[in-house]
């Protein structure tokens, strides 16, 4: 049989190139990045909690951020998202139940619900000034979909203004959407998180008003490790880190109500 005859340069060239892919491949592995799904009121938040994760950890995530219902139903659809920032408890619950999850979700913040513009309107007398002719448009995030449209979407009924407002309401598909809407002053007024106010993102001048907390019910906000993570350490040490004091101190800059764990 003829041996065939690998010249000295050759070979060494292939050996190194061998042992760099097989390096090269492990390392791809643990490098790629956790994807995230993220309710649509932690947009601005988020990016300041993703940097100091990664500083810590050295670990990095792909935010997808949306309305939590359109991203409850993306997951059940198959959507191969790693851990689920909610913004209430039904959705990861309703994934739970589903067995979508790995464990039941753990609620991380609890966020409040303002009432917002960019001009300077009499927001302290806000339920009749949305009566009033100098608003036109109320932007409200889905209520279906969007937890924050479902708390506004309560006050107003519980005010009786709901029947009486409904030609002017304006719904966002998600508290982003809505967001835009009172920066840019395509609506007067709108509904959103308190987070908005305190996101460096904003530059804007705003002004606003919290909504009472006992007309609407608690948005206590909820986070799960999906299956498609099931025994992912780097999932695990995303979910420890947004309980821990240092995310939760980030949360409170927010405007958000920090865990009782």
């Amino acid at each position: 049989m003829k041996l065939k005859y690998l010249p000295p340069k050759k070979y060494l060239l292939k050996t190194v190139l061998l042992l760099l892919t097989c390096f090269y491949l492990p390392v791809c592995s643990f490098a790629q990045s956790l994807k995230v799904a993220v309710a649509a009121n932690l947009q601005g938040v988020i990016k300041v909690l993703q940097q100091d994760f990664t500083q810590k950890t050295g670990i990095t995530i792909e935010p997808i951020v949306g309305a939590s219902g359109n991203l409850s139903n993306q997951i059940k659809n198959g959507a191969p998202f790693d851990i689920f920032l909610s913004a209430d408890m039904a959705f990861p619950e309703s994934l739970y139940n589903s067995g979508f999850t790995t464990s039941k979700p753990t609620v991380y913040a609890s966020g409040s619900l303002i009432i917002c513009s960019n001009q300077n309107l009499d927001l302290n007398h806000w339920e009749q000034l949305l009566q009033g002719n100098s608003v036109k448009k109320i932007a409200i995030a889905n209520p279906a979909t969007a937890p924050y449209g479902k708390a506004a979407q309560e006050v107003l009924q519980r005010k009786n203004l709901l029947q009486k407002v409904q030609p002017k309401i304006v719904y966002g598909e998600s508290i982003s959407q809505v967001n835009i809407y009172i920066t840019t002053g395509a609506a007067e007024v709108g509904f959103t998180t308190e987070a908005l106010i305190s996101d460096v993102a904003n530059k804007q001048k705003l002004y606003w008003k919290k909504i009472d907390s006992k007309t609407y019910q608690p948005i206590q906000q909820g986070i799960v490790i999906l299956k498609h993570a099931a025994g992912n350490a780097q999932a695990d040490k995303f979910f420890k880190y947004i309980l821990s004091p240092a995310a939760q101190q980030i949360f409170k800059k927010y405007g958000y109500k920090t865990a009782k764990i």
